[in-house]
């Protein structure tokens, strides 16, 4: 399709497969004009609701709106497509080949897109001080889950950093996962989860299948919440050689993200930034200057040197920050509430729910945060009671070029921080998915090992009560709790 409309070159990865992190760096390095992702990761469509297409331009960041609204406008009038049926090319071999289409020449660079990757992760970070890291004794295990991060996980912490082989497991990239559902979280990453319970392991991760979100553990199966993950690394940034050197030029993070990240902003005099679900919203702010760090509650984090989330960039930062503090991954968490309080955070997915009863939920709470009258109602639970504060449905005004995005999710904050949030994605009768975040702050140290399910009780109850999601859709549970 490429040849047959005019573009002069493509780059593809040998064998065409490639992590998401790694087309941002390469699109970047070779000064593309875009590059186009295949991926089930992204709003997935077909038969088999295992094909999607996503678009990244220049900057190696996905397509911002004013470009997506222009494309989807082009598909209501394309009516023929062109394509070269006989050109072959050969993408299992690193190379470049030259083909000549309509008078034309077309040419098919394929790289080693492991190679370009790691050669700049060797730019970012200290490999030297991380191999020796992990001579000392630590024990790391990583699980790949079968997507697209294995080899790039292999290069780096085996062959680079010198970990045996087997800390590198699940690293064959395979086209249904091995059976897996390659979504790094406590539900679906149990196997992770059980072998790191057994106290072998220091530090532990997990990836998605297209390699741009990760999960953190500790030893014995101790869990980093993405929120806390997100504002660790802000707290210990300048430990990692690219930072010393571009200085953090501030942080940001989705809005349902919890606001531990704003907290370490506060304290370090820099910007934090409030932005809606989806990493293009981040882009613009890189590109100005005035992004280093960003996050997402969904296992997302990332930097300023490419334009995507990246997993095992995140991995090779919690290495620097244990390897800088020469302390555990549960020490380290422990000593930041210490510092700054806890965030308690949970987030509860409600997937395959009828679209119907969906809607009149979320119509019911669009009326209620309309209703301003409500503001400085007092919501009571158990023994806790909550002040409402704020209520919205979040809106965006990019501060770069002023773009807005309206209708983010609906917004319940109360006088002391807490927040209950609920998001709906999803199309057709049946499929929406449902997701009701909760949070609240904690500064009492006697609280701060307290399980969230137990701290947040009183605000899981009222959030159900307030929006009847029980009643509305037939659910008595959530399908995956975070």
């Amino acid at each position: 399709m490429c040849a047959a409309n005019g573009v002069s070159k493509v780059i593809v990865a040998q064998d065409g497969l490639m992590s998401t992190p790694a087309v941002s760096c390469v699109i970047r390095k070779y000064k593309t004009n875009g590059g186009i992702i295949l991926t089930a990761s992204h709003n997935p469509g077909g038969p088999d609701a295992d094909f999607g297409i996503k678009f990244n331009t220049e900057n190696g960041g996905p397509a911002p709106e004013n470009v997506t609204d222009k494309i989807f406008e082009r598909t209501k009038s394309i009516s023929q497509y062109k394509i070269c049926p006989d050109l072959n090319a050969d993408i299992s071999k690193v190379g470049l080949s030259t083909y000549t289409v309509d008078g034309k020449e077309f040419s098919v660079q394929v790289i080693d897109s492991v190679l370009d990757y790691v050669e700049y992760m060797k730019e970012i970070f200290d490999f030297p001080a991380l191999k020796n890291y992990l001579s000392t004794g630590k024990q790391v295990l990583i699980d790949a889950m079968n997507g697209v991060m294995g080899p790039y996980a292999k290069k780096v912490i085996c062959e680079e950093l010198g970990a045996p082989q087997n800390s590198v497991v699940n690293c064959t990239p395979l086209e249904d996962f091995g059976g897996k559902h390659p979504d790094p979280n406590l539900t679906y990453a149990a196997d992770l989860v059980t072998e790191m319970a057994k106290g072998h392991y220091d530090f532990g991760a997990a990836f998605d299948g297209d390699g741009d979100r990760n999960m953190i553990l500790g030893k014995n199966a101790f869990f980093v919440t993405p929120s806390d993950s997100l504002a660790v690394l802000a707290h210990y940034l300048e430990c990692i050689p690219y930072f010393k050197e571009t200085g953090v030029k501030g942080y940001a993070r989705s809005m349902p993200t919890s606001g531990a990240v704003d907290r370490v902003a506060k304290a370090k005099n820099q910007t934090c930034f409030e932005v809606p679900t989806g990493w293009k919203f981040f882009g613009n702010l890189m590109d100005a200057g005035r992004l280093s760090l960003c996050g997402e509650e969904s296992f997302g984090t990332g930097s300023d040197h490419i334009r995507e989330k990246d997993g095992l960039w995140a991995v090779l930062a919690w290495l620097s920050v244990l390897a800088n503090q020469n302390c555990s991954v549960e020490e380290c968490i422990k000593r930041h509430w210490q510092t700054y309080g806890r965030n308690f955070y949970t987030r509860y997915d409600y997937e395959n729910c009828e679209s119907e009863p969906a809607n009149k939920m979320m119509a019911n709470l669009n009326a209620y945060v309309a209703d301003q009258s409500n503001i400085g109602k007092v919501f009571t639970s158990g023994d806790k009671s909550y002040t409402l504060a704020k209520a919205d449905n979040f809106s965006y005004t990019d501060p770069v070029d002023h773009s807005i995005s309206k209708n983010q999710g609906i917004r319940l904050i109360f006088s002391d921080d807490s927040r209950i949030i609920f998001r709906l994605s999803g199309t057709g009768s049946s499929g929406a998915t449902i997701r009701l975040y909760l949070e609240g702050y904690e500064s009492d140290p006697a609280k701060y090992e307290m399980d969230p399910q137990v701290v947040l009780r009183p605000l899981i109850d009222i959030a159900l009560k307030l929006s009847q999601l029980p009643e509305l859709t037939g659910r008595d549970a959530p399908t995956v709790i975070t």
